[in-house]
């Protein structure tokens, strides 16, 4: 290993991420073939165009403008080689208080907004790489730029691209949060992570809705994650057999996540903004549904769930609170 890479890779654990692998751009990723284990598109593009042509990605309408950019980093960074891919590391021993009367909020939102905490040290490793090869350009995002940071954590060694078409970890399992930098430095690469689903579907019939329309592909008007966050509508326009389905959960949903075997031994995190609070971990409906806008805005300022926006998670409490005695 170089020693730029080494020392790259060391300042990264020392600012508290958890997974580091380099991944190496070709001149065009369009033209390369890169499709994951038991999925039959030939390259990233046209694993993307199909998804859109579709209609899996719903009115996530930023997804469907300029494909071949989010397909391509070269096109986002031109000249880009390298893309140094991260990981944080989010389980917690806590189990979620699922007592009667109570809503469920996926793990990554337990804690503090990780686009912050991304951001601080994505930064603050721009500054190391810089200081190692001065003439370089680097261009960071947490799941906040046109780039597919899943497939490229599968290329830089971190995991590989489950059937839930999320990353999965031989030691973290399903619970990394993913972020990279772009560079136009040349790093030494790691070798891609192997797919080890192998025969198991656990994650696609743990599924509440049926959202995994095939295996490593989700059809986000399905998803309660999708549903819970980004969904703007409101309950007349969702199938009520959707509502019935989606239970309990108020934002975001981990149960094809939880049933990964891969996650029997992942270990619990020690980055502090990843901790849940009592809210977080047991948020009581009946409270919830009292918030006024303000009180929203106000309660989750630092949280991921003011994605959900005041009126689509009222919209979630309100689903939850009529499927209590389903439950």
């Amino acid at each position: 290993m170089s020693s730029t890479t080494q020392l790259l890779k060391q300042a990264a654990l020392d600012q508290g991420f958890h997974a580091v692998g380099i991944a190496r751009v070709p001149s065009s990723t369009i033209d390369r073939d890169c499709s994951p284990s038991g999925h039959s598109h030939a390259n990233l593009l046209d694993r993307l165009q199909y998804w859109l042509t579709q209609g899996y990605h719903g009115t996530m309408e930023w997804m469907g403008r300029r494909p071949e950019r989010r397909a391509d980093p070269t096109l986002v960074l031109p000249h880009c080689r390298s893309i140094i891919a991260l990981g944080l590391n989010y389980w917690t021993d806590a189990a979620p208080d699922e007592r009667r009367g109570n809503g469920r909020i996926a793990r990554y939102a337990w804690g503090e907004d990780y686009h912050h905490v991304f951001k601080k040290k994505l930064k603050q490793l721009e500054r190391v790489l810089k200081s190692l090869q001065p003439d370089c350009v680097t261009r960071s995002y947490a799941d906040t730029g046109p780039v597919m940071e899943k497939f490229w954590a599968q290329q830089a060694g971190l995991g590989w691209i489950g059937k839930h078409s999320n990353l999965v970890s031989p030691t973290f399992g399903s619970w990394l949060l993913l972020g990279e930098i772009l560079t136009t430095a040349e790093l030494e690469a790691d070798e891609p992570g192997a797919d080890l689903c192998g025969t198991c579907t656990l994650c696609v019939q743990a599924c509440p809705t049926g959202a995994i329309a095939e295996p490593y592909v989700v059809d986000a008007t399905k998803c309660i994650s999708y549903l819970t966050i980004e969904y703007r509508g409101d309950r007349a326009s969702l199938d009520t057999n959707l509502q019935t389905r989606m239970g309990n959960r108020i934002f975001g949903c981990d149960d094809c996540l939880d049933v990964c075997p891969y996650n029997a031994f992942a270990p619990a995190t020690n980055e502090p903004s990843m901790q849940p609070t009592d809210l977080t971990q047991g948020p009581n409906l009946s409270r919830l549904s009292a918030l006024s806008e303000e009180e929203f805005s106000r309660t989750f300022a630092r949280s991921p769930i003011r994605r959900a926006k005041f009126l689509g998670f009222q919209r979630n409490v309100a689903i939850a609170l009529e499927n209590e005695p389903r439950a």
